[in-house]
């Protein structure tokens, strides 16, 4: 397996494999702004939490998926979950997606903590040449965190795939190159910084 398993920390922050314990803290943590209501977003309604677990998890033993919780490393909360995917070790690629956040917890240090250890993870531990994001072309919010990352915007691929609703997305591609890390790390860590 490209990516092993590990537990990645930092800023208060804990990224965890994800696991059928989790069940529980992630139901709470979409409860927290009703996350499942939203159209562009992978979030599970609460019924179904288990089952979204399950697939990440099958996922993970096909190899094309690695999912995490994101855990208040204090108080042991879960604050969302974010995963690795579409892993192509030949190329030395992945993408990082499936991202949400509690609502309480959203513009806050977390997803720049968590997205600078998944991409240090990526990049200096798998030694990615390219890490990758998509997103749905009218997730606004989600474009606009991506960029702030330092990604790329590659394309639009259109009638990409299925919303929740049924309804037909326009999926927006990033990626990030090796070469432009340290500079978006250092970008990263002075707003972290600023941010508190």
């Amino acid at each position: 397996m490209f990516v092993q398993p590990v537990t990645l920390r930092d800023h208060g922050l804990r990224l965890e494999p994800l696991a059928l314990a989790h069940e529980d803290g992630l139901r709470a943590a979409a409860a927290d702004g009703e996350l499942w209501t939203l159209r562009v977003t992978s979030v599970p309604e609460p019924e179904n939490t288990r089952a979204y677990i399950e697939t990440a998890l099958k996922m993970r033993e096909e190899g094309h998926r690695f999912a995490f919780a994101v855990i208040d490393d204090a108080s042991d909360r879960v604050l969302g979950s974010t995963s690795y995917h579409d892993i192509v070790p030949a190329v030395q690629r992945v993408e990082i997606g499936w991202t949400w956040y509690a609502r309480s917890v959203q513009r806050s240090h977390v997803n720049t903590t968590a997205k600078l250890l998944m991409m240090g993870h990526a990049f200096d531990t798998l030694g990615c040449r390219v890490v990758g994001w998509r997103t749905d072309n009218y997730n606004f919010a989600s474009q606009r965190a991506i960029e702030r990352l330092g990604a790329q915007k590659d394309g639009v691929l259109r009638g990409h795939a299925l919303r929740r609703d049924g309804t037909i997305r326009d999926t927006v591609m990033y990626s990030m190159t090796a070469g432009e890390w340290p500079e978006a790390r250092a970008q990263l860590l002075y707003l972290r910084g600023r941010h508190g």
